[in-house]
């Protein structure tokens, strides 16, 4: 009779055993467990932990809460300016009703997966190539709007969605390319015409002031020789003041002729002086227009 009773009570602590281990279950901290008894869908959402289930009754679901990043192949589409582009982008989003995720819809990541794709075709199609290129932010948020619309009634808030990459055909990226590099040209002829306005009224500047103070102009000349002596070269640059010609001409026609040539002899020096070069620059000793030519 004890062994029986013993025998009994082994039996039962087994049954128990065995029971206990078919309806324990441990949920993790990233999940939630929906539960199902008889198919009927059980209000309470098991929280992480270790829980328990009514085994061959209950069937305990778990649903993953973590964000799952998932990239949208990429759609070729054309833009409303009428340029075809290959645009891909990736979507982030995360289970926030793990009930309405099971019950709601077959296979949640399918959905937004097709979903995202779908609301990238359409915003390709209303967009234009400068916006696609320069204003994606706002293309983001546009295209994160179209996608959580539909979402939040399976139970999934989506994140954020970025576009990734824009890819366009080559003869588009060489008219891009011609079109930058006709604008930097413009930029630049633009920037030297102003360096050239602002160089020619500085230089009027100096002009007016040279020619209230003569001496000005002297002291010009002499750096100009200084700056072309520091060039260690065999030419003799001796500038010659126009004014001195002028005043060499005014005199040689100021001058009555003599008898003696002594008018010829001025007019000999004004046409060496003139030799000399009106520009004011001499040869070398002995070459016409030089310091020789003045001897003469």
């Amino acid at each position: 009779m004890v062994e029986a009773l013993v025998a009994a009570g082994a039996a039962l602590v087994s049954v128990g055993a065995v029971y206990a281990l078919a309806a324990a279950r441990v949920v993790k901290q990233y999940e939630r467990g929906v539960v199902f008894r008889l198919g009927r869908l059980r209000p309470e959402v098991r929280d992480p932990g270790f829980t328990m289930i009514v085994p061959f009754v209950d069937r305990l679901q778990k649903v993953n809460m973590q964000i799952v990043t998932m990239p949208v192949p990429a759609q070729e589409g054309i833009t409303r300016d009428n340029v075809t582009v290959r645009v891909d982008a990736v979507v982030y989003f995360r289970v926030t009703g793990p009930a309405e995720a099971v019950v709601r819809v077959e296979d949640y990541r399918f959905a937004v997966s097709q979903m995202a794709q779908t609301s990238l075709r359409s915003i390709i199609g209303k967009s234009e190539l400068d916006d696609l290129l320069s204003n994606r932010e706002k293309l983001n948020q546009g295209l994160e709007l179209m996608i959580d619309s539909p979402a939040v009634e399976w139970g999934v808030t989506i994140d954020r969605v970025e576009i990734k990459d824009v890819s366009l055909p080559e003869t588009m990226k060489r008219s891009m390319a011609r079109q930058a590099e006709a604008d930097r040209e413009r930029r630049a002829r633009v920037i030297n015409a102003d360096a050239e306005l602002q160089a020619s009224k500085k230089l009027a500047e100096a002009a007016k002031e040279m020619s209230e103070q003569p001496a000005a102009l002297q002291l010009r000349l002499l750096q100009t020789v200084v700056a072309v002596a520091a060039e260690k070269n065999s030419t003799l640059v001796l500038p010659f003041p126009v004014e001195l010609l002028r005043f060499l001409e005014r005199a040689q026609q100021q001058l009555p002729p003599s008898a003696d040539g002594s008018a010829g002899a001025v007019g000999s020096a004004g046409a060496a002086v003139n030799g000399s070069g009106v520009n004011g620059v001499a040869g070398e000793p002995g070459e016409p227009g030089g310091a020789n030519s003045g001897q003469g």
